[in-house]
């Protein structure tokens, strides 16, 4: 029974922490999407990228601590790890490829993939600068 709640209650704190993350990554998104788009473009569908994106980066990360070992600070060992890299690389495509098939216009256009790019590079860069500021 313990390990059925412990299951569960990691599975909830999983889906809340990826939504706030995905929250704060899709104002971003919205914002650089509109400027590169020079449209409008449906923020619940940009919200909804970037769940699924966080989902996503969140099992690829914590698969990638458990493999090497690192699920306890410190972290720098993890953060030069060959294989962490290979998998934020990939996880950049996960969140290029989920905003630029999920994400309309408000003309009922898909979204350049090079506008895709552009607000991926925009959260990747904002969200190291606050993680190696915090850390």
């Amino acid at each position: 029974m313990t390990t059925l709640l412990t299951l569960l209650s990691t599975l909830l704190w999983w889906v809340l922490y990826s939504s706030m993350f995905a929250l704060f990554f899709a104002l971003i998104a919205y914002v650089v999407l509109r400027w590169t788009e020079r449209s409008s473009v449906v923020f619940n569908r940009v919200y909804l990228a970037c769940l699924l994106w966080n989902l996503i980066g969140m099992l690829l990360i914590v698969g990638v601590a458990m493999a090497e070992g690192h699920v306890h600070p410190p972290y720098a060992t993890l953060l030069a790890s060959g294989l962490l890299r290979f998998a934020l690389v990939l996880d950049m495509l996960i969140g290029t490829a989920l905003l630029w098939r999920l994400t309309p216009r408000t003309d009922a256009r898909r979204i350049r993939p090079g506008s895709a790019c552009m607000a991926v590079a925009a959260i990747m860069a904002i969200g190291f600068g606050l993680a190696t500021s915090l850390i």
